[in-house]
């Protein structure tokens, strides 16, 4: 089975990649950047919108605190960057927050932040793969009528890409990344051009509508709740900025001088888009509601629900550019596949962290294995399924997905903060030089005024998002930090079970006797194979055991029995209900009851086919056998292979695939060859 995938694997993700090229898959920060960082790059896309759909609530009136909520996520996200700049100085090992959590804080904490990246890192591939399924469906009306299958089908996309390993998955996402980034600056300096220096008067397509409000005239604690909310929907721009501190080990050497340097690079990009973008929406007159049916009206009209609300970005696009024009058309498309790669940075985050729970028996073992690409599949295929899950339960609607949002993010950004804070104090009670104190002190302000401001903004996320989805992020944690839990429960019960003892045991005690037994139905040479082998062991004991399912055929099989003259005693059990394994399996525990030091050691006679389906046609009775006589204690089980010509052509077919070079494997000409000979001397 495993050769019958192979071509189709191959084609797909490309030829394995040996172990000790793992080197080779280290990013340069230029890749590294649309790697690690293209979700808040990409977050410019939706935050501002999301920031101006909530002050609509409250009317037109409300738009002219968006720049004072601008500055507070800028103030936030400067916060957050700096906070993680030392972070990846001070754990390089690519743990991020889970591991300083778990340093500084202890098990729980770490368990903790971890649930908590986990949930975030599924919910940004369904959120952003849905945000971008919108954003191009607006153009394709085929993509929005049926955008749950195209989003899976990106999903899917995306999964193969990354299989291919870390390297070509980055070089492939990086010039769509960087060319939404050169359209975003060019956008925001044209617009500033035209308007300032220009003075022309750009509007956007939505200028001329009004905002029938939802709650006229809010005041007091109602506009300072509103505000709160419109500030934690423009936290948007901040997810995805742990994943770098997750990725450290990616970076190419010096890992931490050049993940924090991209870190740096990432906050200055994705700060100035957001303040950019905002600032264009307000000079451009960009209208939003959260229901544009029936809260934007044009000439005292509701537009009603044949209206399609374009995002802000492409709205002031279209003001600045010109509808149609080049640079709107190649805005908009590097905006609907930057939504889609934004994606990227979850597949390389959450198998990172997977691996490392599970090194720490949090999670399946399985997470930690690198796949043919070196990258770890496993962890790939698991959140991609989990977001595939998450886009059929939410049709792929994007606004009630990042209702769910965010809330993961501030748990681990404050709880990694609150952990750097002890192990700065941890190394200054033990640090003596005044420069290492003086920096150590500077770190630890640092650190400390990012887990108080992530903190204060984690208490107005759970406030205002909790009753509009939160609630399922919160559940969604607690389902996985359950999980982890109970798994490195059994991995610690069963580690100390078999842990091997300082004393003699019951386990070092040599047996008794040993009992040996050859389950048999005919005689044909795959069972005299097994006798042989079995007269090989010298058990103490040895005879051969059939079920009697079959009068006439039991009857043939004592006389040829005796014709041959077989040394081995024959012993056949009755069934008259036509059963073979419960009979063996009484008659095996029976044998341990007699005698409990003695071992029972069952030799199965097996055919080896070359053909998937001939596996159907054989072996099913000794399959059912072996998984039975596994629960039973003392009882040995031993298969001995007789393999039929099919096998043998599989052989064949398998060496001769080997001359053949599939798609994607590596090809060596004369001159690598002579290079790799040996010099004659």
């Amino acid at each position: 089975m495993s050769k019958l995938t192979d071509v189709p694997k191959r084609i797909l993700i490309g030829r394995a990649l040996r172990s000790d090229r793992l080197g080779e898959t280290l990013l340069p920060k230029r890749v590294a950047l649309p790697v690690f960082a293209s979700d808040p790059l990409s977050s410019v896309a939706y935050a501002p919108g999301e920031v101006l759909l909530v002050l609509s609530i409250a009317g037109l009136s409300a738009y002219h605190f968006s720049p004072w909520i601008a500055v507070a996520v800028v103030v936030l996200m400067f916060t957050v960057v700096a906070s993680y700049r030392q972070n990846v100085h001070a754990y390089p090992s690519g743990g991020g927050d889970y591991e300083v959590a778990t340093t500084n804080l202890g098990p729980k904490a770490g368990l903790t932040v971890a649930s908590a990246l986990l949930v975030d890192y599924v919910l940004t591939v369904a959120v952003s793969i849905s945000s971008g399924i919108e954003n191009l469906g607006s153009a394709i009306p085929f993509v929005v009528e049926n955008k749950v299958a195209c989003a899976i089908g990106v999903i899917v996309l995306l999964t193969l890409m990354n299989l291919r390993g870390v390297r070509e998955s980055g070089t492939l996402f990086a010039i769509p990344t960087y060319v939404f980034v050169a359209g975003v600056f060019l956008m925001i300096a044209w617009g500033a051009f035209r308007g300032v220096v220009l003075g022309d008067d750009m509007r956007a397509p939505t200028a001329d509508f009004e905002i029938k409000p939802e709650h006229p005239g809010l005041a007091g604690f109602a506009l300072v709740f509103l505000l709160l909310r419109a500030f934690s929907s423009g936290c948007a721009a901040l997810t995805g900025v742990e994943a770098i501190s997750n990725g450290v080990p990616g970076f190419r050497k010096p890992k931490s001088r050049n993940a924090a340097t991209t870190l740096a690079l990432m906050g200055l990009l994705a700060v100035t888009m957001f303040c950019g973008i905002i600032a264009l929406a307000a000079a451009t007159d960009v209208r939003m509601a959260e229901n544009p049916a029936k809260d934007l009206v044009h000439d005292g009209v509701p537009l009603g629900s044949d209206y399609v609300q374009d995002p802000v970005i492409s709205q002031v696009a279209e003001a600045v550019f010109g509808h149609g024009s080049f640079l709107f058309v190649v805005l908009a498309a590097a905006t609907a596949l930057v939504l889609f790669l934004a994606a990227n940075t979850a597949y390389n985050g959450f198998p990172l962290l997977g691996a490392i729970l599970a090194q720490d028996r949090y999670l399946p073992r399985q997470l930690h294995t690198r796949g043919d690409r070196l990258a770890f599949s496993n962890g790939i295929v698991l959140l991609a399924g989990a977001a595939a899950l998450l886009v059929v339960i939410y049709g792929a609607d994007s606004t009630r997905l990042i209702q769910l949002y965010i809330v993961g993010v501030f748990v681990s950004f404050t709880l990694s903060q609150t952990g750097m804070v002890r192990h700065w104090n941890r190394l200054l009670a033990v640090e003596k030089d005044p420069a290492a104190r003086r920096h150590m002190i500077r770190s630890r302000a640092i650190n400390a005024f990012g887990a108080f401001f992530t903190g204060l903004v984690l208490v107005v996320v759970l406030l205002t998002k909790f009753t509009h989805g939160a609630w399922v992020a919160l559940l969604g944690m607690c389902i996985f930090y359950a999980t982890m839990t109970a798994i490195r429960r059994h991995y610690d019960r069963v580690a100390e079970e078999i842990a091997a003892p300082d004393t003699p045991s019951e386990d070092t005690v040599r047996p008794s006797r040993v009992h040996s037994v050859v389950l048999i139905s005919k005689v044909h040479r795959p069972t005299l194979r097994a006798l042989a082998y079995a007269k090989l062991l010298r058990s103490d004991t040895l005879e051969a055991l059939s079920v009697n399912v079959d009068a006439d055929e039991t009857k043939a099989l004592r006389e040829e029995w005796e014709r041959r003259g077989i040394d081995v005693p024959l012993k056949v059990l009755d069934s008259p209900y036509r059963e073979v394994t419960r009979p063996v399996i009484e008659y095996v525990k029976s044998l341990r009851a007699q005698s409990p030091r003695d071992v029972v050691s069952v030799i199965i006679p097996e055919y080896v086919v070359g053909h998937w389906y001939e596996h159907l046609l054989h072996n099913q009775s000794a399959l059912r056998l072996k998984g039975r006589l596994l629960f039973t204690p003392g009882v040995m089980v031993t298969s001995v292979p007789y393999q039929l010509e099919s096998s043998e052509a599989a052989k064949l077919r398998a060496r001769r695939r080997q001359d053949w070079a599939a798609p994607g494997s590596a090809r060596r000409g004369p001159a690598e060859r002579a290079k790799e000979t040996p010099p004659r001397t």
